[in-house]
């Protein structure tokens, strides 16, 4: 079994609606011999460095989020895509410490399966940014500036895909484009969608 790691500790002291359920994950994370660490404010087990899974936890369940579920078999069919354009990362969801405690052992087979994914070193293969729609108020703006269409090439592959996504996820025109009205400064300043 590996040990808690003192920074995490707050994370499952927190008064929080899945405190008991978050504690018998980290029971079972560390019984699969992972690495835990603190990183985007989750506990996160990992393996050689690797981000292998992360507790987390929403309005109406807690979860497992494995980074490359969408490798695993899914023998089970319980891992969970959120949303259509998140690509690796798969979900089991809880709303219980019964449920997670009459599952443990499906819970580490996953956990064992998603370690060994790791060790053989598997990527996801990600769509590449083209294949993501394009608003067409965003290729217009493309279009009549040289300078927005060289930052904006210049981002990385996943600054890109955001962009694409927020800007298109709009269902009106004018809405789309106040969204490229308002960004078209972060991308000349070489920023994502989500950076301050």
């Amino acid at each position: 079994m590996a040990i808690q790691n003192p920074k995490v500790d707050w994370f499952f002291e927190k008064e929080s609606k899945w405190q008991k359920e978050y504690s018998i994950l980290r029971a079972i994370a560390l019984d699969c011999g992972l690495t835990e660490e603190l990183k985007w404010g989750c506990p996160t087990y990992t393996l050689n460095g690797q981000n292998v899974m992360l507790i987390h936890g929403f309005k109406d369940y807690c979860a497992i989020l494995f980074m490359k579920g969408a490798l695993l078999a899914d023998e089970n069919n319980i891992l969970i895509q959120q949303t259509k354009n998140v690509q690796a990362a798969r979900q089991i969801r809880f709303t219980s410490a019964k449920e997670i405690q009459q599952a443990e052992s499906t819970i580490k087979a996953y956990i064992y399966e998603a370690i060994e994914v790791e060790k053989a070193g598997l990527q996801v293969e990600m769509k590449k940014v083209e294949a993501f729609e394009m608003a067409e108020e965003f290729e217009v703006a493309l279009n009549k500036s040289a300078k927005l269409k060289k930052a904006f090439e210049s981002l990385t592959p996943g600054r890109q895909r955001g962009y694409l996504l927020y800007f298109s996820s709009a269902k009106q025109a004018k809405t789309r484009q106040q969204r490229v009205d308002k960004y078209i400064p972060h991308i000349l300043d070489g920023k994502g969608f989500e950076d301050e």
